[in-house]
């Protein structure tokens, strides 16, 4: 809410307490436990951010939040809750909402490709040790060297396939490509397949300054993460919000001191995003916390205990909104502590005990102040939201969603080519030439067997004609044999003959 004079006016206890805008970029936290009105604290904000004309990010995990997109209504409690904090100009109003949808079912669906993710983060998304998370980081730098886009999943598995067959030619350069670690990250990636992960992965990916935007009234857009469906799969959702905090790091310029924010991430159940977090993601995280607001970006972690948060990030969220925690078992009584020590005392409260008596929609209310020092800490009710409390109907949220600025930006999905495409085309071509190569060597084959066949034939002719001429020969023989002795005979008879025949002349003269 923002107040008569303009301020951003978040919780009251015997005085107002107000948000300094230009201490927003300056992190925040939402802590408490169930039920103790983590989520009515959230919209608040997010309300307040809006009217200020910042942007915001917000996951919605239970499905509660889309109300903001629609009009407050009076109800006892919030007539109750106004009268009791004497609030002058609150009127109910609504906000305007941008969904998003990781599936694509409630929400404008969003992307990133799997070169923006990077190995780091798909290691910790398919859950991997650290010799396969540097298998996976081969595998990228293999891609990046051959001019192969990493877009979706089949580029990924594509690529694992190829780097798995021709292991041998990497090791001398990259050493061992252990085959078990490729089938490892295989079969993550058939699990995130499973869980629905693969609409995650694709084009167009996500501009980050779409989430930048205000309306024609000048409030910020609210952005809002559908996440129940996501939730039931917890080391996407965490690793997606890690991504985001690296896009944003990565992407927006240097800002300087703002006197409000560019944009506000609150992030919903924090405690996924640092639970199995390898120390190398935990120091990433840490330097993007640590850097972003310098970009002008505050991010703001919800979580129901403060221990969720790592120490060296905890230590740089300033402004504090602290809900009821329950001291039921040692950790719950550490808690307590640690959470009533990080405030800036207050003389008049004793915070280790407030913090366990606290009311639903009360909380210790700490925010930094003009020179960003945290005021003293608060016992503080927190001011009802503007908007509708509760999810909104299907029918109205379809209406947003086509009315949307970015509408028609990301519905369809662009499957350009890729490393897949390439390696299979490469892969097809390799076979085609495997197959002409099998087919010249059939007719070569064959060529021979007929030429043997040809051969033999020409062998046996030449046998048969050397019989033929020694037949030949022997008739020939025979035949001049005959000849020659009917010659002979005939000469003979010729020469022996007339004195035969005068013989027998004479014979007869005699």
């Amino acid at each position: 809410m923002i107040d008569q004079t303009g301020r951003p006016y978040i919780a009251k206890s015997d005085k107002e307490i107000f948000l300094v805008p230009k201490m927003a970029n300056r992190h925040g936290l939402i802590a408490g436990a169930t039920g103790t009105g983590k989520t009515v604290s959230l919209q608040v904000m997010a309300e307040t951010f809006s009217n200020m004309g910042v942007p915001v990010f917000v996951t919605d995990i239970k499905g509660d939040l889309s109300g903001i997109a629609s009009m407050g209504k009076d109800n006892p409690r919030i007539t109750e809750r106004i009268a009791q904090l004497g609030l002058e100009g609150y009127v109910h109003q609504q906000f305007p909402v941008c969904f998003w949808d990781i599936y694509g079912e409630q929400g404008h669906p969003l992307r990133t490709t799997i070169s923006e993710m990077g190995p780091l983060l798909l290691s910790r998304l398919l859950n991997l040790n650290d010799v396969q998370s540097s298998v996976l980081s081969l595998v990228f730098k293999i891609a990046d060297e051959n001019g192969l886009l990493l877009l979706d999943l089949k580029d990924l598995r594509k690529m694992l396939e190829f780097v798995g067959e021709n292991r041998e030619k990497f090791i001398s350069e990259f050493g061992n490509i252990s085959p078990a670690s490729v089938g490892a990250i295989q079969r993550g990636l058939v699990t995130l397949e499973e869980e629905g992960a693969e609409k995650f992965f694709g084009e167009p990916a996500l501009n980050i300054l779409d989430f930048i935007q205000t309306d024609n009234k000048g409030k910020g857009i609210i952005n809002l993460l559908t996440a129940d469906k996501l939730m039931m799969a917890p080391r996407t959702y965490s690793t997606f919000l890690l991504w985001l905090l690296s896009e944003l790091f990565e992407e927006l310029p240097e800002a300087g001191d703002l006197e409000k924010p560019k944009l506000v991430f609150f992030f919903d159940e924090a405690h996924l995003l640092f639970n199995e977090a390898p120390k190398v993601l935990l120091e990433k995280v840490e330097q993007v916390v640590r850097l972003v607001r310098s970009k002008g970006v505050g991010i703001y972690f919800v979580t129901q205990n403060p221990l969720d948060v790592p120490d060296t990030i905890l230590g740089q969220l300033g402004n504090r909104i602290q809900h009821a925690l329950r001291a039921f078992t040692p950790r719950d009584q550490k808690a307590v502590k640690s959470a009533a020590e990080t405030f800036r005392a207050n003389p008049k409260l004793d915070v280790e005990a407030e913090i366990t008596q606290l009311g639903v929609g009360e909380a210790l209310v700490s925010f930094l102040d003009e020179k960003g020092i945290p005021a003293m800490v608060e016992r503080a009710k927190i001011l009802p939201p503007q908007a509708q409390i509760g999810p909104i109907a299907p029918e109205e949220r379809n209406s947003i969603i086509r009315s949307s600025l970015v509408y028609g930006s990301y519905e369809k999905l662009i499957d350009r080519e890729s490393a897949f495409e390439i390696l299979q085309k490469k892969l097809e071509a390799q076979q085609a030439n495997e197959e002409a190569m099998q087919e010249q060597k059939r007719i070569q084959v064959e060529e021979k067997q007929n030429q043997k066949s040809s051969g033999g034939g020409s062998f046996a002719g030449s046998i048969f004609g050397e019989l033929t001429k020694i037949a030949g020969k022997s008739v020939t023989r025979q035949i001049s044999n005959e000849v020659g002795r009917q010659l002979v005979r005939g000469l003979m008879g010729s020469l022996f003959g007339g004195s035969s025949g005068r013989g027998k002349k004479s014979g007869g003269l005699f």
